[in-house]
């Protein structure tokens, strides 16, 4: 039974991974139009068994040969540094300096790309499989390192981790089976700004720990944390957006 922070830790890495295994499942989906269902299954199948193998064996090494605040001053600062980053691309997105990412447009483009050369079911095309493979595993990688960086936590805490990530890929496969079309309905950037905001707080929260702070109200200061990331980043998005108006809007001499 997962406990308070367990749960945290596995929301954090089921929204986390959910958006990068959308992306992936556009990939998988251009992958069986453009050749066939069956070589799009053993890509994506090939790269969640390298993304497990490495979850698995770099993960357990971290938990069990890393001292743990070494551990987690070096997982704190990569979590804070990669929190940032989603959220420095929500925020642009949010504020139009950067364009919304459209999987029904990225997956039209795979398939015109794509040779036309669509294959018998029972056969294996060697192309579908390596787009598939391709997709799963570069999209897949960013959920694989969310669930690594939570060994900072421990043992219970990459397990946490990991189910949530297992958790999300079931989730969107179930989904995209049932639709047969790229999940555009998702609100992907909602969903980068809210994990970027979960990734600095636990980010934060370790490399604080690793110098000796220790947050009042204990574990609940990951909540204070979270606040006080969503108010700065409100306030940034605001402003960057009254700027923007105020330069549209200005009169030309």
């Amino acid at each position: 039974m997962l406990d308070a922070m367990q749960w945290a830790i596995f929301t954090a890495a089921f929204l986390a991974a959910g958006v990068e295994w959308v992306e992936a499942f556009t990939l998988v989906l251009a992958a069986s139009v453009s050749t066939n269902r069956r070589s799009a299954i053993v890509g994506a199948l090939l790269a969640l068994a390298v993304l497990a193998l490495l979850i698995v064996t770099l993960g357990v090494a971290l938990v069990t040969l890393v001292p743990l605040e070494v551990l987690r001053f070096v997982i704190g600062f990569l979590l804070l540094l990669f929190g940032l980053k989603w959220l420095k691309d929500a925020i642009q997105r949010y504020t139009g300096l950067k364009r919304k990412r459209d999987e029904e447009a990225v997956f039209l483009s795979n398939v015109d790309t794509a040779p036309a050369r669509p294959s018998p079911e029972e056969s294996i095309d060697s192309f579908g499989v390596l787009l598939a493979f391709k997709g799963v595993l570069l999209e897949g990688l960013e959920g694989a390192f969310v669930a690594i960086s939570f060994a900072g936590g421990g043992m219970g805490a990459l397990a946490a981790a990991s189910l949530g990530v297992a958790s999300a890929a079931v989730v969107v496969v179930t989904v995209g089976t049932f639709v047969q079309a790229p999940l555009r309905r998702i609100p992907e950037n909602t969903l980068k700004f809210v994990v970027g905001i979960l990734l600095s707080a636990y980010g934060t929260f370790w490399a604080g720990e690793s110098y000796g702070i220790e947050w009042p109200l204990a574990d609940l200061a990951l909540v204070l944390l979270g606040l006080g990331y969503l108010f700065a980043s409100a306030i940034l998005i605001t402003t960057i957006r009254n700027r923007t108006t105020e330069v549209v809007t200005e009169p030309v001499p």
